[in-house]
């Protein structure tokens, strides 16, 4: 028999004990893979968002704790529009509502001005034979509650959720409103959310002459070394005002931070439980073994090759539970991803980077949980560990 092939051997000479220990590493790697997964799902969604606009720039309060709940004056954005290096500007308010009589809840409310470039690039899908149109910011003004229903524009896939076309109305905070479009976008996060005209929606929630930040494209004479220029140029026109580039705007936010700090101390948190069981499994089977690893350093083998050998069970055992952990997290996350709570809003998805998170952490697992079954094997004396079984 072959030296791996004893190694295998050991593995399968008790497969309920090995499938249990397989079961409960798996678990533990797949949870964290499941978490980075979303995790990584919800930072891109978040980030197409400003990718598909090809937007280079978002400001927004100074100091603001929570930058997607930071307030500014509406009046910034054309103070924003009038520095050097500026091509163009947009004003947003986020907001968050529910389609109630739709049952869906927690949807992404976007306050744009229909008059912007920014409303102009969502892609509208054609209604044939709707009389709907896109209303002016005049319109937008005159809309009072009890007058004819105020407009929305739904995601694609929001829309397809709530069983919503062109022409059909809704209702937000019992007020009535017509579905005046349905867009695509290149964001998840945007086609799970809807559009109102950002009258309509200050009015709406309290919040007349507010956005929450400005979207900026630089010129295209900009080069990525003077973005700074664009930046300080930005920030130097009022100190309310706070620019980042929409990279470090998405990566520097409260809830994206989270998201990965709770992935990387679950990720702590499996590899101590996932080697602690590895351990346990080992040292029964060291245990178990005493008279074998006893033999096996009387016919010649040195310490190292029986180190080795723990060594090679315990990292084969995390190796098939990274593989399974990892197809069950991609079972999880398709589920997930067809749910009534994150349908539309962001797409999970286990990239490369996740599976090599996991294949160390499956790695570690193995490493840690043989370290001290291999150590008491190594010691083990031969003619002590014939005795112990006599």
């Amino acid at each position: 028999m072959t030296f791996i092939g004893l190694v295998f051997k050991n593995l399968t000479r008790r497969p309920l004990r090995t499938l249990l220990t397989l079961a409960a590493l798996a678990t533990a790697i797949g949870s964290v893979m499941a978490l980075s997964g979303v995790a990584d799902g919800f930072t891109d969604s978040f980030r197409q968002v400003y990718q598909s606009h090809r937007i280079d720039l978002v400001v927004t309060r100074q100091g603001s704790a929570d930058r997607l709940s930071s307030s500014l004056e509406e009046q910034f954005v054309s103070r924003v529009a009038s520095q050097a290096g500026v091509q163009s500007s947009a004003g947003v308010l986020l907001e968050t509502l529910s389609l109630e009589d739709q049952q869906i809840y927690g949807v992404p409310a976007m306050g744009i001005d229909p008059d912007s470039w920014l409303f102009a690039d969502f892609d509208m899908i054609p209604a044939t034979g709707s009389d709907v149109g896109m209303p002016s910011t005049g319109d937008a003004e005159e809309q009072t509650p009890g007058s004819s229903p105020a407009v929305v524009y739904l995601g694609q896939n929001l829309a397809d959720r709530a069983g919503l076309s062109v022409g059909a109305d809704v209702r937000l905070f019992e007020e009535p409103f017509r579905v005046a479009g349905i867009f695509r976008s290149g964001s998840v996060w945007e086609n799970g959310s809807m559009i109102l005209p950002l009258r309509q929606l200050q009015r709406l929630t309290g919040r007349e002459g507010q956005v929450t930040y400005i979207n900026v494209i630089v010129g295209q004479q900009i080069g990525r070394d003077e973005i700074d220029t664009v930046v300080q140029s930005i920030q130097q026109a009022d100190p309310k005002l706070l620019a980042l580039p929409t990279d470090e705007f998405v990566e520097s936010d409260t809830r994206m931070q989270l998201a990965s700090g709770m992935a990387w101390m679950t990720s702590a948190i499996a590899l101590l439980v996932g080697a602690i069981g590895t351990l346990n499994t080992m040292m029964t089977s060291i245990l178990e073994r005493t008279t074998e690893i006893g033999i096996l350093r009387a016919i010649g083998w040195p310490r190292r090759r029986v180190g080795l050998a723990i060594f090679l069970e315990s990292i084969f055992l995390a190796a098939a539970a990274t593989v399974v952990g990892g197809v069950g997290a991609s079972a999880l996350l398709a589920v997930l991803a067809q749910s009534n709570a994150t349908a539309g809003l962001l797409q999970p998805t286990l990239t490369p980077l996740v599976w090599i998170r996991g294949a160390w952490i499956g790695l570690g697992i193995g490493i840690l949980g043989a370290l001290l079954p291999a150590y008491r094997a190594m010691r083990m004396h031969p003619t002590v560990a014939l005795r112990q079984n006599q």
